[in-house]
């Protein structure tokens, strides 16, 4: 997998800050994260400080896709075939638009059309 190219959701990233050795097979690629899992990181009602800081850290070592009409033309479509959250069918539209596969524990993601994903082993 050296080398890889991929997009991880808000789990990988938590599962990551916490030592999970999972996320260890991962660790030596690219990691691309949506503007939305930036959002569902840092966005977290009464988050200390501290946690903040060095969830912050790791957000700013990640290459940011910024969300555009394209990925919001593909969660449409994604919408209108499934039962998702628009924050997940987002996150999927982002790595069907990079053509690159999702890595998350998240088995919801299952059911997205032409996306690969690449679930974590727990």
């Amino acid at each position: 997998m050296s080398g890889a190219n991929f997009l991880v959701d808000t789990n990988f990233l938590i599962y990551l800050l916490n030592g999970k050795h999972f996320v260890k097979p991962y660790l030596n690629n690219n990691f691309f994260v949506s503007e939305i899992t930036e959002m569902e990181l840092l966005g977290v009602r009464g988050i200390p400080l501290s946690i903040l800081k060095t969830r912050s850290a790791l957000i700013e070592n990640c290459f940011i896709v910024n969300f555009n009409s394209d990925i919001k033309k593909i969660a449409i479509q994604i919408k209108q075939q499934i039962s998702i959250k628009l924050p997940d069918a987002i996150i999927a539209a982002t790595a069907m638009y990079m053509g690159m596969p999702l890595v998350t524990a998240d088995r919801g993601y299952i059911s997205v059309t032409g996306l690969e994903v690449n679930f974590l082993k727990l």
